[in-house]
């Protein structure tokens, strides 16, 4: 059995710069709110940070920047299909009649928006890095992808 393979395709209309809010609450909506200025207001405060109340809840957010040439990117799911083939593989898949049955399916994920920087909420007081998982996990795989796609030094470490 084959795996399913992700594709991401950018739309003609993609945002560039989206304004990105990580909430530390679930809000079981996907639709659209407008006018959202009726429940989101966030006023920005000293050092950079916003406050903003939630339904009577008071939230303190703080800005957080991703790294030179990262961005983030903001993807709908749409239906799966299959790929498309060439005639030449069609001529080497009928040749190969065994694996005709094995059909990858491709998962397509449409690109909406881009963004550099997000919001990240808290309850009562600013996020830690240290304590809160989404912020924690966005640092460590920043730290993973800089240390898979650098070289070497050439230098033994430890020596």
């Amino acid at each position: 059995m084959s795996h399913p393979i992700f594709a991401v395709e950018p739309q003609g209309s993609v945002q560039k710069n989206a304004s990105i809010h990580l909430l530390p609450c679930r809000i079981h909506h996907d639709g659209n709110v407008e006018p959202v200025d009726a429940y989101w207001n966030p006023n920005e405060g000293q050092d950079k940070t916003r406050t903003a109340y939630l339904r009577g809840r008071k939230l303190h957010g703080k800005a957080v920047k991703l790294p030179e040439g990262y961005y983030g990117s903001v993807v709908e799911k749409s239906k799966p299909k299959k790929p498309e083939k060439t005639q030449e593989e069609m001529v080497e898949d009928v040749e190969l009649q065994d694996d005709h049955d094995e059909q990858p399916e491709v998962g397509v994920m449409q690109g909406k928006a881009t963004f550099d920087e997000l919001m990240v909420w808290g309850h009562e007081s600013l996020v830690d890095s240290n304590e809160d998982p989404y912020l924690r996990g966005v640092e460590e795989w920043i730290s993973f992808a800089e240390k898979i796609h650098s070289y070497p030094s050439g230098k033994p470490e430890g020596n």
